[in-house]
């Protein structure tokens, strides 16, 4: 299993960036996804989930109405697409897999925000 994180960028307080996490060796359609994020310093944090069949989704209250997690089944790919950046986003962030009993990490990709 591998996921592959990408898209991380420096932007300007106000911007837009998308993610993009690359997924191979399982079957990407029936694992349930989420990003997760770590700011410098602090804990990891989940940030979004998407379910596997039903393609639920749900956020965090921050990214609540700002950042939008997609996924392309047929690709193997999961989208976050982040809106109205702020300085608090700047973080590493990652993709994680929970496919049957186990969860797979990528190794993140950096989201600089300045203000």
């Amino acid at each position: 299993v591998q996921l592959t994180e990408s898209g991380g960028d420096l932007a300007q307080s106000g911007g837009s960036l998308r993610l993009t996490c690359a997924g191979s060796g399982f079957i990407f359609s029936r694992a349930d996804m989420n990003w997760y994020r770590q700011p410098p310093g602090k804990e990891r944090e989940w940030v979004a989930a998407i379910t596997a069949t039903s393609g639920i989704t749900n956020y965090a209250d921050f990214a609540k109405g700002r950042f939008t997690i997609s996924k392309d089944n047929y690709g193997y790919l999961l989208y976050l697409e982040m809106n109205d950046l702020k300085p608090e986003d700047t973080a590493d962030y990652y993709c994680n897999a929970r496919y049957y009993a186990e969860t797979y990490w990528g190794k993140g990709t950096r989201v600089t925000v300045s203000s």
